[in-house]
């Protein structure tokens, strides 16, 4: 089942403007139960968790900038 372009970006807003928020937060939490690391590793390890936040919705995100291609003129 593909997702239109249009609820896409819609899908994409909602992950950017409260998903991603929600994320930071968790991770920082997540961080903090742990005995503060050192300034690289801490920046690793947020690194990482960005990256794993962003695979998952790599294909909601993947083409958002582009034109819409189902809109005629």
């Amino acid at each position: 089942m593909s997702i239109s372009y249009k609820n896409r970006r819609r899908i994409s807003l909602l992950l950017l403007l409260v998903g991603l928020p929600m994320y930071i937060i968790l991770a920082v939490n997540l961080v903090s139960l742990f005995e503060r690391p050192s300034i690289f590793v801490e920046l690793v390890i947020y690194l990482g968790l960005g990256i794993i936040w962003a695979f998952p919705f790599k294909f909601i995100f993947k083409g958002i900038g582009q034109a819409d291609p189902d809109h005629k003129e």
